[in-house]
């Protein structure tokens, strides 16, 4: 009997880019704790998705020469490629630039402005592409942006904005009220203190700068902003309709049971979202858990340009996709973050997978096929050891439930673990292979053997939810034929006279030195052009000698910065003009990232005056400015003291 429906979502996937683990691991969550949920009784729709629309797709598809469509076609379908990978058993897969979505946003956003909770106005501020947020110059740190640390960019536009104001009471009780509403606590009291006590300012919801949206059908010189078009993809993929005639599917499933989703967009998902539910006159999702992050090493976030990014298809291919699931979902605690290097991946496999999970299984099946030819017999002999191992699988059933429904994975997970080390004290307790010498141990031999293959298949349904495939491969070892949830309550379902199949090793331990050293060589072959940027960077720091007469053909001079300003759909690059004592110039140059244009103006900089013309990103530029760069900083050239600009530099 069906325990009642359970609508269960992930964040969907910006499709900027290639996910790497860190982003795979939510999936992977969520997949874990919607099978789960199948497995005690649920009816279970889990969604999942990409997000397609902004700034950011518009301008690397730009860079690429193809149009953010086809653009956003292969990332998308890499992004599911990944989700199918790691075994995601989603039953919708939504993309915001499906036809049906767009039409429900553009109603959403009609909807709203004819409410009165939209209006027109005009933004200026700071705004960050990559994250794809505005914001206030006194909530910025250290002048970049608060959530992703990188540098912003400033902004003026006509835009719609969403009167949060006026919702902001109603969502404080709402919260007061559902205690369960934003989990865990923690991030409760980050949203609460930091966001709606102090005030919610009105929200941008319409670009009016870039092109690649959907658009405001009464206005198309704007695109609907990303929180609207997003956030609305967990009701328009299960049929809602603004003028109210909703699909079945939306009829049976919304409110969401769970939004499972980053810390770090909790506050578009436990502030914006709420509230615009409640100017459509929704109900809200029952729970938001914000999950912490997976970090490449100690407080590390991965990002290609530290080289530390790891993908889910190539430790897959490294360690198998239950392993990779296994790590994940076992090394994040519920609400900090948790880490993930090659080294911690093979240890936890050796010490978790091989030598207690592997090894139980592989022991126990070979023991029963050499000892009584594959078959079981009733556990006729019993002793206090037997009912301790029952007493701890039992409590192991109960303890896996109890965490699940606090969304406590990884405890789940340790808790399943330590019923297979307890199996294994057990063999060391009742030692078969003495038993087998003893004509008198033979009855107890068998009882023993019926008890770890009981406790195996107890193992196997507890752990079917978090490594699927490993589950199926130990029913077939152990010729389970009862696995529902229900059977591995009651320790003693499996029918004496059961045979079990044919020991075969799942998880082979690892030498580690040689492991890391196939994985290096592995990295080097896919990706070389990291080996060949190590090798650019080598000869930058030891180039080839040159005569004073190469030297004499550089014309370097002292200029002056006059104004900078950003290049539109160039993040990096200023427009600079700059006095070069007998003429103005315009230079432009790629320092965006590390100035503002008041550092730079007033400048005496050095720059290549006789470098040949160059046109980038449609904008002219006449010689170059020298600058001293490594991985994270870049610095211009100076002078110290002043010189007339226009001054050659010897």
């Amino acid at each position: 009997m069906s325990k009642g429906k359970y609508y269960i979502t992930t964040a969907i996937a910006y499709a900027s880019r290639k996910p790497h683990i860190g982003n795979t691991y939510e999936v992977i969550l969520t997949d874990a704790i919607a099978r789960f949920k199948r497995k005690i009784g649920y009816d279970v729709y889990f969604l999942t998705g990409t997000d397609e629309h902004g700034q950011k797709i518009q301008q690397i598809a730009e860079e690429t020469n193809v149009t953010p469509q086809k653009y956003v076609d292969g990332v998308a379908g890499e992004i599911r490629g990944i989700w199918d990978l790691v075994n995601a058993s989603y039953d919708g897969f939504i993309r915001t630039t499906d036809d049906r979505h767009e039409e429900v946003v553009k109603k959403i956003f009609k909807k709203l402005y004819d409410q009165g909770d939209i209006y027109k106005s005009e933004y200026e501020g700071m705004y960050c592409v990559p994250c794809e947020s505005f914001f206030t110059s006194s909530q910025l740190v250290d002048g970049c942006c608060p959530d992703c640390g990188r540098p912003v960019t400033p902004t003026k536009e006509e835009a719609y904005f969403f009167k949060m104001s006026k919702y902001q009471d109603r969502l404080m009780r709402y919260i007061e009220e559902h205690p369960e509403f934003i989990q865990p606590e923690s991030r409760k009291k980050e949203m609460v203190n930091n966001f709606l006590k102090p005030g919610l300012s009105d929200l941008c919801v319409s670009r009016s700068t870039f092109t690649w949206g959907i658009p405001v059908e009464f206005d198309p010189g704007h695109v609907i902003y990303v929180w609207i078009d997003a956030l609305t993809n967990y009701i328009s993929a299960i049929g809602y309709d603004p003028d109210g005639n909703h699909s079945d599917l939306y009829k049976k499933n919304w409110p969401a049971d769970v939004h499972i989703i980053g810390k770090d967009i909790l506050r578009f998902h436990t502030i914006y979202w709420p509230i615009i539910l409640m100017a459509l006159g929704e109900p809200l999702p029952k729970q938001i858990f914000g999950h912490p992050w997976l970090l490449a090493g100690k407080d590390e976030k991965m990002s290609k340009s530290l080289g530390n990014v790891m993908y889910a298809d190539d430790l897959a291919e490294h360690f198998g996709v239950d392993a990779v699931r296994y790590y994940v979902l076992s090394e994040m605690p519920f609400a900090a973050d948790g880490t993930i290097t090659y080294e911690t991946i093979i240890s936890r496999f050796n010490s978790d997978l091989a030598n207690t999970l592997g090894n139980l299984v592989n022991r126990t099946v070979t023991m029963v096929d050499k000892y009584y030819d594959k078959k079981l017999y009733a556990p006729e002999v019993r002793e206090a050891v037997d009912d301790e191992l029952k007493a701890f699988a039992e409590n192991t059933v109960k303890e896996v439930e109890e965490k699940m429904e606090e969304l406590r994975v990884a405890d789940a997970l340790e808790a399943i673990i330590s019923l297979a080390r307890r199996s294994n004290k057990y063999i060391d307790e009742t030692a078969p292979w003495v038993l087998a010498k003893d004509e008198n141990g033979k009855e107890r031999l068998k009882a023993v053997m019926y008890n770890l293959i009981e406790s195996i298949r107890i193992i196997a349904i507890c752990l079917e939810s978090f490594m699927p495939e490993t589950a199926k491969k130990i029913y077939e070892q152990i010729g389970a034929t009862k696995t529902d949830w229900e059977s591995a309550k009651v320790f003693g379902a499996t029918e004496p006279g059961t045979s079990v199949g044919t020991a075969v090793p799942m998880f082979a331990r690892m030498d580690e030195k040689k492991k890391l050293e196939e994985i290096e060589a592995f990295n080097l072959k896919k990706y070389p052009k990291k080996e060949e940027k190590k090798a650019a960077k080598k000869e930058e720091s030891a180039p080839a000698e040159i005569t004073i007469d190469d030297f004499a053909k550089l014309d370097l001079r002292v200029a002056k910065v006059l104004s900078a300003e950003k290049i539109e759909g160039a993040d990096k690059l200023y427009k600079l003009q700059v006095d070069m004592g007998s003429e103005q110039r315009q230079i432009v140059s790629g320092i965006a990232k590390h100035y503002t244009p008041e550092e730079l103006v007033g400048k005496n900089v050095v720059v290549i005056a006789n470098l040949k013309p160059v046109k980038l990103r449609g904008v002219d530029s006449y010689g170059m400015i020298l600058a001293a760069a490594d991985d994270k900083t870049l610095k211009v050239c100076t002078l110290d003291g002043d010189m007339p600009a226009g001054t050659q530099v010897r």
